[in-house]
């Protein structure tokens, strides 16, 4: 590794973009620690998949808490300074889902929760993020063939890939790097994956 200034990474995207697989990649590449987002651990999101608008406002809190929790427990602040950590999902991206998802009573009580929580987050050196498209998206989904990722639809992940894309055209809190994934195969082709480790690593 060229330096060592950036102690925190994270690598962002849409559901299917690949995002969990190239932290894990880049972590062993820079002998890094991994923090990876539960899934599987929120009791709601089956059930979210099948009746939305039933159990949004559950499977969002959920998930906010769980992140929380996380980045107080795997991502301790003197453990940055020590060796490079890469993490798959970004706290702040909490909003795109519950904007998406929540009415309008419960962002109001979302919006007052959430900033709360935040400031006990620590900031990433960098951000990456996965720019894909739709249909490799849902190519991604299908493949994996995730139990409760069965049910989604086209429409579901088209509509929170513009969301995705108007967050990051926004965001500012940290360095933002947006790489157009769709081109690239990085777990099958070591060339991109080459390319991409280098970009991100000297990335200013």
């Amino acid at each position: 590794m060229k330096n060592q200034k950036k102690n925190y990474v994270i690598i962002e995207g849409v559901i299917g973009a690949g995002k969990t697989t190239l932290t894990q990649m880049l972590a062993e590449a820079w002998s890094g620690r991994v923090v990876l987002e539960q899934h599987e651990d929120n009791p709601f999101l089956e059930d979210f998949y099948k009746q939305p608008d039933k159990y949004a406002f559950q499977t969002q809190l959920f998930f906010l808490l769980m992140r929380h929790r996380q980045q107080q427990e795997e991502i301790p602040q003197g453990d940055l300074f020590h060796k490079v950590l890469v993490s798959d999902y970004l706290f702040e991206k909490d909003k795109i889902f519950a904007h998406l998802t929540l009415d309008h009573r419960e962002i109001q009580l979302y919006e007052r929760l959430f900033p709360v929580l935040q400031r006990d987050v620590p900031t990433p050196d960098l951000v990456v993020y996965l720019k894909s498209q739709p249909d490799r998206l849902m190519g991604n989904i299908k493949f994996r063939n995730r139990t409760y990722e069965r049910n989604m639809s086209v429409d579901y992940i088209a509509n929170l890939n513009d969301a995705y894309n108007q967050f990051f055209k926004h965001y500012v809190t940290s360095p933002l790097l947006v790489v157009d994934s769709y081109k690239l195969d990085f777990v099958k082709n070591p060339d991109d994956f080459t390319y991409l480790k280098n970009i991100i690593w000297e990335y200013e």
